[in-house]
């Protein structure tokens, strides 16, 4: 066999599929350690590979986190579907040698469910697991790398067994800097033009997407909760008016965020950037896909506004890749330390715990922050990814219009300033009465389905913005003049936070909605909406077993869903005469034939 030969087989392909992040950072460690073993090696989201060309993949690696309720990131979605077709001869994958790579939180019930399903499909099409399935747990103290470490070293070991490397070539040492993945080409002044923004309004073509979000003018921007309350929560309005966005109660719209000037403005003089300095980017390997997101040419503050996730908590791999700019012996040391298996208790109280950002760090770091040279910007700071809002109004009773609900997330922890979320602090700033402000958006469906029967009877249970799906079906069921709608809403205060109260009341009044209330700091003993569910037990059952209900459960998932659940088990125990493990079999009935549909969020 010839030199180029042996180079020709030895070649990797890494899949992932990842929803914030987490799969495609690990999924390009992964990269990196295979290019530091001299193997050809692409990385790429599951649904941007072609996957009829996985039959004459030899050696493939997935890397996959579970969402939610046990289901696929969106970028592998269509993969899924493909691999689970039934038409797939039981030996399409046997020349394959495979690893599958989990990335889950086991405090959901469904924990690396779609890497262990993965990893059984795979088998099932004739594929060879070179190990069993790794399950990344976000729950331990050490994060998923307490797994993915000890399993990447037995898999490097499995796959030099049968890959060996070629005659004279040794491991890159980690001492060794890579090469960054786009190299950077200036332009000259003269060829600089202002900084186009991405947010012109878009031209009229396929229906808003990620790769081509619609940029929406935002109409109004309300508070709605009391100024006298902790929690900004604000009602915000965008026309979508020429968009062709068409979306149901239950739907999502995504919304992609950008970093605040004054934070731009800081990196940049940290990292000695003309922020107007326009540039181009060219692929370091043939093959390698330009960003989709920016434009080309583009400008350094184009890249740092809209691109660049610089308010990030950044990843061990972030601290990695810094070690080999540093000038200054401490700073690398400190920087190797936070990159090493036995750094990272130290990495998590100085990274996670107080959620430090990405800018923060640089701060931390002048010396090596001064050094970075520009063209690895793009493998050291991951993009800033958009954000999912459950959509809080209906086509029927506001055509060409989305309206959302969205608590301004600030918090404190040990760092003297407040942690503020990128996405609801950018778009809580914007002020639609001061001229044109537009916000780019798509929308995706969500995992809540409503019944199209208007007989069928409907229980909601959306505490705080949790409601805001359960406004959207309300508003669309009562415009067809559909009743049998039941809302428990629960908040701290009625005069504090009870979101759309007017609304809500006008729709009792006229015999379009059911509402209990729970206004947990009103009185000495605090009351949530599952105590509301236990004292109308009575007609919970009723709604159930006489008229055939759906319920409906949204809203933050630290320990509501698990105490509705409860609620609702003592409903079927005390009106139904169920047993304990009867309740929860019902329960879980309701679930798997929709008629129990829940959207959670942490």
């Amino acid at each position: 066999m010839t030199a180029a030969e042996a180079a020709r087989e030895r070649r990797l392909l890494i899949l992932y599929g990842s929803q914030t992040g987490t799969a495609q950072d690990t999924a390009e460690r992964i990269g990196r350690e295979a290019k530091r073993r001299h193997f050809q090696c692409r990385v790429e989201a599951l649904d941007s590979y072609d996957v009829a060309n996985l039959i004459n993949e030899l050696l493939v690696v997935f890397v996959c986190a579970t969402t939610g309720q046990g289901d696929p990131p969106d970028n592998m979605k269509m993969f899924w579907r493909f691999l689970f077709r039934k038409n797939l001869p039981p030996s399409s994958l046997c020349q394959m040698d495979y690893a599958v790579l989990g990335l889950g939180d086991s405090s959901y019930p469904k924990f690396n469910f779609v890497a262990k399903k993965l990893h059984k499909r795979v088998l099932q099409l004739g594929g060879n697991p070179l190990l069993p399935v790794a399950l990344g747990d976000d729950q331990h103290d050490l994060g998923p790398d307490a797994v993915i470490d000890p399993w990447l070293l037995a898999l490097w070991d499995k796959i030099l067994a049968l890959y060996p490397l070629p005659p004279g070539l040794d491991i890159i040492s980690p001492d060794v800097r890579l090469p960054p993945k786009y190299t950077l080409h200036y332009l000259s002044e003269d060829s600089m033009h202002p900084d186009g923004d991405l947010l012109q309004p878009t031209a009229a073509r396929a229906v808003p997407s990620e790769l081509h979000p619609f940029a929406a003018r935002m109409v109004s921007n309300q508070r709605v909760t009391a100024e006298s309350h902790f929690q900004d929560v604000r009602l915000i309005e965008f026309d979508t008016v020429g968009s062709g966005i068409t979306f149901s109660a239950g739907d999502v719209v995504m919304i992609q965020p950008q970093n605040c000037p004054e934070d731009v403005q800081q990196f940049c003089q940290l990292l000695r950037l003309d922020p107007d300095r326009s540039f181009l980017l060219k692929p370091t390997e043939p093959g390698t896909a330009l960003p989709a997101l920016l434009p080309q040419p583009c400008t350094i503050r184009h890249l740092v506004t809209h691109y660049l996730d610089i308010s990030c908590v950044p990843r061990r791999s972030f601290f990695e890749l810094l070690s080999y700019f540093s000038t200054n012996e401490l700073e690398r040391e400190k920087l190797q330390e936070f990159s090493s298996a036995q750094g990272q208790e130290e990495l998590y109280s100085y990274c996670n715990r107080p959620r430090r950002t990405t800018l923060e760090a640089l701060w931390d770091f002048p010396h090596t922050t001064s050094s970075i040279p520009p063209e690895y910007l793009l493998d050291l700071i991951p993009r800033i990814r958009p954000r999912a809002f459950s959509i809080a109004s209906s086509l029927l009773a506001h055509p060409d219009r989305i309206q959302i609900l969205v608590a301004v997330v600030q918090y404190k922890t040990r760092l003297s300033k407040p942690r503020r979320g990128l996405c609801s602090t950018w778009l809580a700033s914007l002020n639609p009465e001061q001229g044109d402000v537009r916000v780019p958006l798509w929308v995706k469906k969500g995992g809540m389905k409503f019944p199209a029967d208007p007989d069928t009877p409907v229980i909601m249970i959306g505490p705080g913005t949790g409601v805001a799906p359960f406004r959207a079906a309300i508003q669309e069921r009562v415009a067809q003049g559909w009743k049998g709608n039941c809302l428990f809403f629960g908040c701290r205060q009625k005069s504090k936070d009870f979101y759309c109260q007017a609304e809500w009341e006008e729709l009792v009044t006229k015999g379009f909605l059911t509402l209990f209330t729970a206004f947990s700091r009103d009185q000495e003993e605090k009351v949530y909406v599952q105590h509301r569910i236990q004292e109308n037990r009575r007609l919970v059952w009723e709604l159930l077993t006489s008229r055939s209900a759906h319920i409906y459960l949204a809203g933050n998932a630290k320990q509501m869903p698990a105490a509705v659940a409860e609620a609702l088990q003592s409903v079927l125990q005390l009106e139904g005469g169920l047993s304990p493990s009867e309740a929860e079999k019902y329960l879980t009935v309701l679930e798997q034939t929709q008629r129990f549909q829940s959207e959670t969020w942490s």
